[in-house]
């Protein structure tokens, strides 16, 4: 009996240990609001392939929760598979970080109504989205002006609609450098330089590169950026 009672001790302090969060634990939590059946998937990519690194099946409650150890701070995906043969609408990026992250969402509206909340880089990379969507406004209003049968298509029109065009770009790049500059304690810095902005004046990428913090610098995207500068000198 005596055996049997340190036996079970000693597996219930495996199991324990082996469940125990870090201090770089990341806690997927939330519920999918009307969600009957399906499938959802935890995703990332490491290097340039989109990986699973865990799911979950869903019958009959929304709730779900899954737990990853993090280098650093990364995007990650929420992929919704609702078995109807389409995956417009179905995957919810969010900037993932060490500790809990919520998201609540609508089955039907997966990707467009979800609120995400817990990570304080994905709050920066939502407050960057907001500024950039205006750009992206603009640059389809030109787009539509290009197309329009009404528009006149004389060179002097259609050379001041280019010139509209590329003055908002210049705009958007100018705002993508200028708040990773402003949040260099971020991880959101060197991701807008690498997966934003990577073709922007090397001059405008290295001062980024080189105002990141320590913390930021060595993390997944603030070592990426580096290697990509160094390739690019290389060249």
């Amino acid at each position: 009996m005596r055996n049997v009672i340190i036996t079970l001790i000693s597996l219930a302090i495996l199991t324990s240990c082996g469940t125990k969060d870090t201090e770089n634990t990341m806690t997927v939590t939330g519920k999918v609001k009307g969600l009957k059946k399906g499938t959802l998937y935890l995703q990332h990519i490491p290097d340039t392939s989109l990986v699973v690194i865990d799911s979950l099946k869903v019958e009959g409650d929304g709730n779900f929760t899954f737990k990853t150890e993090l280098d650093s701070p990364e995007i990650f995906y929420l992929y919704l598979n609702k078995k109807d043969n389409n995956d417009v609408n179905d995957r919810i990026t969010f900037f993932g970080e060490p500790g809990t992250i919520t998201i609540n969402t609508n089955w039907n509206t997966f990707d467009t109504k979800a609120k995400i909340e817990g990570s304080e880089s994905h709050k920066k990379l939502e407050e960057y989205r907001k500024v950039m969507s205006r750009f992206n406004t603009t640059n389809l209003e030109i787009m539509r002006a290009v197309y329009d049968p009404e528009t006149p298509k004389d060179s002097l029109t259609q050379d001041s609609i280019q010139k509209a065009s590329d003055r908002n770009l210049r705009r958007g790049y100018l705002f993508a450098l200028n708040f990773a500059l402003n949040n260099k304690e971020s991880h959101i810095a060197p991701y807008i330089a690498l997966k934003e902005v990577p073709d922007a004046n090397k001059i405008y990428l290295d001062s980024i590169n080189n105002s990141l913090s320590p913390e930021v610098a060595n993390g997944k995207y603030g070592r990426a950026l580096q290697e990509y500068l160094e390739e690019e000198k290389n060249k």
